[in-house]
């Protein structure tokens, strides 16, 4: 199901920058950033719900972790 997404121009560079140096479109590297994103929120709000709580992580830290970040 198609969205369209709006993006900063830093972001929208940055995706175009890590697209061409890994071969993935920016779709892909977009696709790959929320599944991992919503599997970290999966995680972390079935810890919340039994009480184990887990440090926080920025929003940097999570795009390097997905390949994202610079």
């Amino acid at each position: 199901m198609p969205h369209l997404l709006r993006f900063s121009r830093d972001l929208e560079a940055r995706l175009e920058r890590l697209s061409q140096q890994t071969g993935l479109s920016k779709a892909e590297l977009i696709e790959r950033c929320v599944s991992d994103g919503a599997a970290s929120l999966e995680t972390q709000l079935l810890l919340e719900s039994t009480g184990t709580a887990r440090p926080e992580r920025s929003i940097d830290q999570l795009l390097r972790e997905s390949g994202l970040g610079a």
